[in-house]
């Protein structure tokens, strides 16, 4: 499976973004999809993870109230919805499946 992240960008605190994955090769139709982080200097942070099988989607603690990830309209897709974005969620965003990951999408706050 390939997975392509897209809707990075730019954008002041306070403001929003929405982030998408296309995953090609292989249905994830059935799989739980993630999206995780890398901010400069640290590790992968794991965000959210959207199940199909469970009917309420998984956030992490500092994330739950302003992040929410959905599958998406075309077929192998899904996003991460982000608001109020603060300085800290600076960083490469890739989304997930069965432990692969994409390229990444690079999300400035400023």
């Amino acid at each position: 499976v390939e997975l392509a992240e897209s809707g990075g960008g730019l954008v002041q605190p306070g403001g929003s973004l929405r982030l998408s994955c296309v995953a090609s090769g292989v249905s994830v139709s059935t799989a739980p999809r993630s999206w995780v982080c890398q901010a400069p200097g640290k590790g992968l942070e794991w965000l959210a993870t959207f199940d199909p099988d469970r009917r309420i989607p998984d956030y992490a603690a500092s994330k739950k109230d302003r992040f929410s990830i959905s599958a998406g309209s075309a077929k192998n897709t899904w996003c991460l919805q982000m608001s109020d974005l603060e300085p800290e969620d600076a960083g490469v965003y890739y989304c997930e499946v069965w432990r692969m990951r994409g390229r990444g999408t690079q999300v400035t706050i400023c």
